[in-house]
């Protein structure tokens, strides 16, 4: 059963571009021979860690949006775990997420089409009605 998930993983800042372009590549292959696809890559640059990693205070974070089996998913994590040059990752289902967002889009959508109900007319003798708290 395929699944949307979102692998981050973070390289040392010193890594050639070259390098990361091949760790990519090596990744995507990866995807593609176990039957899933790579929806998107978006790589996301040098950033500020929030504490020192393996001596290092920057990182180069990468997102990989993966669409395949959990199998798939622990096949990736292994490979990020031994490759040197990766400090960090972690991978998060998010097929539930969306599915959960685009319900709710689907009830605010379908609120927006009821038509308001008009306002009540004001009390007579042209004082309004005291207000209750």
């Amino acid at each position: 059963m395929n699944r949307t998930y979102e692998l981050m993983f973070i390289v040392r800042p010193d890594m050639a571009e070259e390098d990361l372009d091949k760790l990519i590549s090596t990744l995507e292959t990866v995807v593609s021979t176990s039957g899933g696809g790579v929806k998107s890559v978006e790589r996301m640059g040098k950033r500020r860690l929030a504490y020192m990693v393996r001596r290092f205070h920057d990182g180069l974070y990468v997102l990989l949006t993966v669409e395949g089996s959990g199998g798939l998913i622990h096949e990736l994590e292994r490979r990020l775990r031994v490759t040197e040059p990766v400090i960090k990752f972690i991978s998060v289902r998010i097929d539930e997420e969306q599915k959960r967002l685009a319900k709710i889009k689907a009830i605010r959508d379908a609120r927006k089409k009821v038509v308001p109900a008009s306002p009540a007319p004001a009390a007579e003798g042209g004082e309004a009605a005291p207000a209750t708290v």
